[in-house]
């Protein structure tokens, strides 16, 4: 298992960075991924774009592939807990889904006090803060440690370019956001997934560290998972065997997520303010080998790298 440097390298001149693919219906632009609405349906583009403090900053290469076969992966894993939107995934790129009315509210859940983003519990926990997101913390905890139980800490959805904002329950129903009901119903269903998801990802070998849960309602009113699930890019994970050794000598511990990026980005004094700095092929390719071992640690499965040019590919197994 693994993949070959050159290969990686190689990739990075074929990177699938954007998508305008005429007759599949309403095009729609996300940091990562490219929707196409019609008919009730959404195909879903995951392209190879990397996504930083809600800031795009380059792309890497298969990380597309990686992401739609990952959350393609656990959508199977975690569907006797959660409906979720998935059809059909007719390239290693590209899913094919149900249309539903997406929540206003990214759900996300934290078991760690870590991070380094400007919006991360560890940053607040380390300006002194003691409440995040409606919860309390307590006092004398060190960065990484686990929190006392994984808590649901909501953000706003921004527009594409603007940045999440944290939130809290009592401030989505004050403003009338989601009713006390759905919020709760929505609540319920995400701490189920984030307990499947870190059981599983223990079996695994891993720490499901954190993640964020996408929802929307179908047409019978049902919440659906939607978007992606327990991804490298929406999670956080640490190797179980080398975070108390990582934790005894004051390191951080080692992830397979986008982490390794943002940390790069967040080195060069990037937070997500102004022209990030252009990400070096080393870097790239580096990032594109974690994302390849987060696949096969988490799915047990060997990658299998599609090559071809994908601004072709795409659209060819599309029928387009």
């Amino acid at each position: 298992m693994g993949i070959d440097v050159k290969l990686l390298e190689e990739q990075c001149s074929r990177t699938l960075e954007r998508t305008d693919l005429h007759g599949l219906g309403r095009r729609i632009e996300g940091k990562v991924r490219d929707s196409y609405v019609a008919d009730g349906k959404r195909t879903i583009v995951v392209s190879d774009r990397v996504s930083c403090f809600d800031v795009v900053v380059g792309t890497i290469p298969f990380k597309g592939q990686v992401l739609n076969q990952v959350a393609a992966f656990w959508f199977d894993k975690t569907k006797d807990v959660a409906r979720n939107h998935l059809i059909d995934v007719p390239d290693p790129n590209v899913s094919v889904v149900r249309e539903v009315e997406i929540l206003p509210i990214e759900f996300v859940y934290r078991g760690y006090l870590t991070g380094v983003s400007n919006t991360s519990i560890w940053t607040a926990y380390e300006r002194g803060e003691r409440q995040y997101c409606g919860h309390a913390l307590p006092e004398g905890m060190s960065k990484h440690q686990p929190l006392p139980e994984p808590l649901l800490t909501p953000t706003t959805k921004a527009e594409h370019g603007e940045h999440d904002e944290l939130t809290s329950r009592e401030a989505i129903l004050a403003a009338g956001t989601l009713s006390e009901e759905l919020y709760d119903r929505a609540a319920a269903l995400t701490a189920k997934l984030f307990a499947e998801g870190q059981r599983f990802a223990a079996s695994r070998g891993l720490i499901l560290v954190d993640t964020k849960y996408e929802l929307g309602l179908d047409d019978d009113g049902e919440l659906v998972v939607a978007d992606e699930i327990h991804t490298p890019d929406s999670s956080r994970y640490w190797y179980r065997d080398v975070y108390e050794q990582a934790m005894s000598k004051g390191q951080d511990p080692p992830a397979l997520d986008k982490e390794y990026v943002r940390r790069w980005l967040a080195d060069r004094g990037y937070r997500g303010e102004g022209e990030p700095p252009e990400l070096p092929i080393a870097v790239r390719c580096e990032a594109a080998r974690r994302y390849v071992e987060a696949y096969e640690r988490v799915t047990g499965l060997a990658f299998e790298p599609d090559p071809d040019p994908p601004a072709e590919r795409v659209p060819r197994n599309l029928g387009l």
